[in-house]
């Protein structure tokens, strides 16, 4: 691992984000936080790191960020920012001679998502465009979406309604995602690397639910709802219309045909990947 590399992380105060900054510093590596101004959850950055204010919506303010750094953990935020400044933004890691890790999707590596829905497979497409080099790691869902997407029924109740509870994922913890990036960020022979990041096995949602339950004490059921019922309530919660149509459609086809499982994690860091029990077992407060 080469410790003098200075590291940008994107999305920092995210769900992978602080995972990263704290696995950089812990090796020794210095490291830059790119915040928003007025990020509320700033708090989620370790203090040891650098933090440096600016927006990806406007890359002419990210030279002071990018000056003097090496390699570039990206995470874009699609749902609150539009890909037309994806060019502007590529072109300044090309001035700054950047590294890019950048955090994909399932959907790139199964061929489920088009290049022209301006997503994961676009930046993919505009990241190798840039001549920059980069490794893209397609990760199936994060653990903690389990928390994000069930946490307020659980808090009124007992039980989680939602469709598709025989869908099995192969649900990656965010530290895991998190340790193959600085891995690629600090280290050479990952260039041009596609890694499939996902956890050790299949779980429904059904099964991820009794996990929740076990570790938190609690009898938890799952009931299934209409897939059109979801969908409005995703769009009501700020999904874009299309993105929670596909998200649903992918669902469905996991009730037949579990998701992509690969043992890259483990290539990697040389060790399996967290189970989604242990995440559970982490944040089992969450959920009492």
């Amino acid at each position: 691992m080469d410790t003098t590399r200075r590291v940008l992380v994107t999305g920092a105060t995210g769900n992978v984000g602080p995972h990263a900054v704290a696995q950089l510093l812990r090796a020794g590596v210095p490291t830059r936080a790119l915040l928003l101004p007025d990020d509320p959850h700033a708090d989620r950055v370790p203090a040891a790191a650098e933090v440096c204010h600016g927006d990806l919506a406007d890359p002419a303010g990210l030279d002071a960020c990018l000056e003097g750094v090496d390699a570039v953990f990206l995470m874009w935020p699609f749902f609150t920012l539009d890909v037309a400044t994806v060019p502007a933004v590529l072109d300044k890691l090309r001035e700054h001679d950047c590294r890019v890790v950048f955090v994909s999707s399932i959907g790139v590596h199964i061929g489920l998502e088009p290049v022209d829905n301006n997503c994961h497979a676009y930046l993919e497409q505009q990241i190798e465009k840039a001549g920059l080099e980069w490794t893209f790691l397609q990760t199936t869902g994060f653990d903690c979406n389990a928390r994000l997407s069930w946490a307020a029924q659980l808090q009124a109740g007992d039980v989680v309604r939602s469709p598709y509870g025989e869908a099995a994922r192969t649900p990656v913890h965010e530290a895991d995602v998190a340790a193959v990036a600085v891995r690629a960020l600090t280290e050479d022979g990952h260039a041009g690397k596609r890694y499939v990041t996902t956890g050790p096995q299949a779980l429904t949602q059904i099964e991820q639910l009794r996990i929740i339950g076990e570790v938190a004490g609690r009898d938890l059921r799952w009931e299934d709802v209409p897939g059109h019922a979801a969908r409005a309530a995703m769009v009501e919660a700020g999904w874009p219309e299309a993105y929670a149509a596909g998200a649903l459609d992918y669902f469905e086809t996991l009730v037949d045909q579990p998701e992509t499982l690969t043992d890259h994690v483990a290539g990697v860091l040389g060790r399996p990947p967290r189970t989604f029990r242990e995440w559970a077992e982490e944040h089992a407060g969450d959920f009492r």
